[in-house]
């Protein structure tokens, strides 16, 4: 990677382990619906923008804006609303180890809908191990991390993003739009799609704070805006594949963000949960290789 890619690829790491701080520190004055709906319309005013700027267009086919309204609650509708609910009943830094799983799940989801990825032993050692990691991280030993259920909640956040995954694989991604199009009628989508369905969950009387206010406006601002133009621009100049290995990061940084600013208490078995969970994905994806290696390997 050039130095340029290296600082954003460590930037994108610290935007994505962040949001889960904000996330816990935004939900003592919000509901999750509330929460959800402030996040993406900020994100979609600062895509919006930088589409304007660049002089560039919406889709104008039907059918992009229906898969785009699919697209829209299985990453982020969904995802977001999962998450907030989970981190009010866990800590931050459990929902950061815990979200870590979803390259795991995108391997599985992938292997299984896609006819093009083979199912190999590799990937399902490493699927095995990564469930294994899964579990240690919960740790139904303890009581430490929250309740279950926010647990659960963040895992089917995780599902949601690989669901995602696959149907853009499926249904958009030979369509050829540009990813700061497609990354910003996913946001405006689910923006719209939020003031729908809003009035239909819980309400309470917002109770901000400095530090609600400006964990909402990082979220969304930076969190979902901004990190979507850094993550683009590694996929344009890295391949989405490396682009993609931020996830090996963030689940550090999001413990080592909610440990210094909210001083949570980080457990033995999320450590090694995720150092499990991290290994299986590296393994599955051949990242890591096992034995000396072939001749034709030497000679690359």
């Amino acid at each position: 990677m050039s130095r340029v890619n290296v600082i954003l690829f460590v930037l994108l790491s610290l935007i994505w382990g962040s949001s889960y701080t904000f996330i816990k520190v935004a939900v003592d004055g919000l509901t999750p619906a509330q929460l959800v709906l402030a996040r993406v319309f900020l994100g979609a005013v600062v895509l919006l923008t930088v589409l304007r700027v660049t002089r560039g267009s919406l889709p104008r086919s039907a059918a992009v804006w229906g898969h785009t309204a699919i697209t829209a609650i299985l990453g982020m509708i969904a995802p977001f609303l999962l998450l907030a609910w989970g981190e009010q009943r866990t800590s931050a830094a459990m929902a950061g180890v815990l979200i870590a799983a979803t390259p795991l799940f995108t391997l599985a989801a992938v292997t299984a809908a896609l006819p093009a990825e083979r199912a190999t032993w590799r990937k399902g050692i490493g699927f095995l191990v990564g469930f294994i990691g899964v579990v240690l991280v919960i740790g139904p030993w303890s009581t430490s991390g929250g309740s279950l259920g926010g647990q659960l909640a963040v895992l089917g956040a995780a599902a949601c993003y690989a669901a995602q995954t696959v149907y853009v694989r499926k249904m958009l991604a030979q369509k050829g739009i540009p990813p700061l199009v497609s990354a910003t009628s996913q946001v405006l989508m689910a923006t719209l799609l939020q003031l729908i369905v809003t009035p239909f969950f819980p309400w309470k009387t917002p109770h901000p704070t400095w530090g609600i206010g400006l964990s909402v406006l990082l979220l969304g601002v930076v969190g979902t805006g901004l990190a979507y133009l850094v993550y683009f621009r590694l996929i344009g100049d890295m391949g989405a594949a490396n682009a993609s290995a931020v996830n090996y990061l963030v689940p550090v940084t999001a413990v080592l963000i909610s440990l210094v600013t909210l001083q949570e208490s980080i457990t033995w078995n999320m450590i090694v949960g995720t150092v499990v969970v991290l290994a299986a994905l590296a393994f599955a994806e051949n990242r890591v290789r096992l034995g000396k290696p072939t001749e034709q390997a030497r000679a690359r």
